[in-house]
């Protein structure tokens, strides 16, 4: 297994029904985990990557209601 984050601005502050769905995002085989941080408006994914893209996980994230905006760099 390879882990690793990927990093996502998002304009919209997701909902309850948004964050429903993210719940049930986190049972995907390869997601491990999924932060938000409302005050910087980024959420940030953990997943490995031998199972998962990054494609796949951004489409997971608006399947789950995100309006994502751009991707992040992680330092």
């Amino acid at each position: 297994m390879t882990y690793v984050d990927i990093a996502y601005r998002y304009g919209a502050t997701p909902g309850e029904r948004e964050m429903q769905a993210i719940d049930g995002m986190r049972e995907v085989y390869g997601i491990r985990k999924v932060d938000f941080n409302e005050s910087e408006r980024r959420v940030r994914v953990e997943y490995d990557a031998s199972r998962l893209t990054a494609d796949a996980v951004a489409k997971l994230l608006r399947q789950a209601g995100i309006d994502l905006r751009e991707r992040l760099a992680l330092v």
